[in-house]
């Protein structure tokens, strides 16, 4: 099929998905169309690979790991470059990102075996003749379905840590942003050449299905609710577990005796970083009273000296060209009701980029306050209190991250917060912070990754006891006799009858 290209619009020709930068529709990739089949025999080839990995042990595999982290900081430039001309991000957002995911792939290689080796664990007093031992045994092989907002951060999120804890992995990039994916599985394929533990399968929406009906064991998926929904569906089908991401609508909360001029540096990057298209992106902020006008103030004098465009500008286009719809209708509907643009507004929609937007009044069950925009907007509401900034935050059914700013209160109030991160007087750092798991609650999906949560996500929990002496009190056997009892019933009592 030949098609008319809309830059940043993937399309299928001859077989290959053609990949193109939002800005100016210049060629990023063309990548080879998976079918179904295709996929399966990806699995295969990846589950006959994965035992050998998994044979590596933990130290086989951490050297391994390693030399692809510093393969990946000795060449950020070249992958930057790539996550700019593919997905419009602006070189030096990209290369935070990069950054990011290096930090995530060393945590995971060092800390993989003392999170899942082997462990003693203690017995108790009825079976205190047996030794226990839990294991983290790797699942075999885990489908990763990635987003195009962070191609690399995100996937390698998942795919670092399945791959430390002994599984080996396909990924299936978004058609968005293949090129990235196939340049992440490419460079470990330098470092490991011996078998393919690391592979991709590219395409649409329905090589992704094919991924999830594939005989993969796990799936990890980061995408919206709606095709979170759908992949869980097409998991249940196999009961296949899956663990997802699925976006959010964080809110920042600046009580009275926040820094204003930190809040607003923090709210500035945290809402219109990579053009605000970002899971855990500030959308909402409640500013309590006696702080809302001076704290807008300087929101707006920040993001207004932002600068939109190609190349060296600090917000490049909108990646996703049918997302500039979704963000013109929801300032729109804002205006609509009420709200009042004092940065940006309607005229800021300029396809392929969009202007930094303010809005403010704006009721709390429009559009702009109750769904993810996923660009560079911003909604600012005045609270009575930090009470009222918890309730009108908690009111959705995301659960992402938040933010908190204040002093005395800040961390009670960053507890409250229906969410499964949190940043008091910073906006973001969990995701960056490897020691922390990542992920939500409700609407913003389950499971998480990153941290030692996130290890042991892709790793069976394996329990295992071992008689070590005679029992004393004998009861998991039909040898018992009624003395048995006697003293089984006896002993009870006075442990725990008191």
């Amino acid at each position: 099929m030949t098609a008319v290209h809309v830059p940043g619009t993937p399309v299928i020709e001859d077989g290959r998905l053609v990949s193109t930068s939002p800005a100016n529709g210049a060629e990023a990739g063309r990548l080879p169309v998976a079918t179904a089949e295709d996929v399966r025999r990806a699995v295969d080839r990846a589950r006959a690979a994965g035992g050998w990995w998994a044979g590596l042990g933990f130290g086989g595999r951490r050297e391994r790991l390693l030399r692809w982290r510093s393969l990946l900081a000795r060449r950020i430039e070249e992958l930057a470059e790539l996550v700019h001309v593919e997905g419009g991000k602006p070189v030096a957002d990209a290369i935070v990102e990069i950054v990011s995911a290096v930090e995530h792939v060393d945590w995971a290689a060092r800390n993989a075996r003392r999170v899942l080796g082997p462990r003693r664990v203690r017995s108790r007093f009825i079976l205190a003749e047996f030794s226990a031992h839990l294991e983290y045994q790797p699942y075999g092989v885990v489908g990763v379905i990635g987003p195009w907002n962070y191609p690399v951060f995100t996937p390698i999120g998942s795919a670092a840590y399945a791959l430390a804890a002994g599984n080996a992995v396909v990924l299936k990039p978004s058609e968005y942003t293949p090129a990235v994916g196939q340049w992440l599985v490419d460079t470990f394929a330098e470092v490991v050449p011996e078998q393919p533990v690391f592979t991709t399968v590219h395409g649409l929406g329905d090589v992704g299905a094919a991924l999830c009906r594939s005989g993969v064991d796990k799936v990890a998926f980061t995408g919206s609710p709606a095709t979170a929904r759908k992949v869980m569906a097409a998991c249940a089908e196999s009961l296949t577990p899956v663990l997802l991401e699925a976006g959010g609508k964080d809110a920042m909360i600046v009580d009275a005796d926040a820094d204003l001029d930190a809040a607003a540096e923090a709210c500035v990057w945290g809402a219109l970083t990579n053009a605000g298209q970002t899971c855990i992106g500030i959308e909402r902020v409640y500013a309590v009273e006696p702080v809302f006008d001076a704290f807008v103030g300087k929101v707006v004098e920040r993001a207004g000296r932002l600068t939109v465009g190609p190349d060296d500008a600090d917000i490049g286009p909108i990646t996703m060209p049918s997302q500039v719809d979704v963000i013109r209708r929801h300032i729109d509907d804002a205006l609509a009701r009420g709200g009042r643009a004092v940065l940006g507004g309607a005229d800021a929609v300029q396809p392929p980029y969009v202007r930094p937007t303010v809005l403010v009044d704006v009721p709390e069950d429009s559009a702009a306050v109750r769904e993810e925009t996923f660009g560079p907007t911003l909604t600012i509401n005045r609270v009575r209190d930090a009470d009222e900034a918890v309730t009108r935050a908690n009111a959705l059914s995301y659960g992402l991250g938040g933010s908190v700013f204040g002093q005395r209160r800040a961390v009670a109030i960053a507890r409250r917060l229906r969410s499964g991160m949190a940043s008091v007087n910073s906006a973001l750092t969990f995701a960056g912070m490897s020691t922390l798991p990542f992920g939500g609650v409700g609407d913003s999906g389950f499971g998480r990754i990153h941290g030692e949560d996130g290890l042991r996500e892709f790793g069976r929990a394996k329990a295992i006891t071992r008689r070590r002496a005679r029992s004393l009190l004998p009861s998991t056997t039909f040898e018992r006799t009624p003395a048995d009892v006697a003293r089984l019933v006896k002993a009870i009592k006075v442990m725990y009858g008191r």
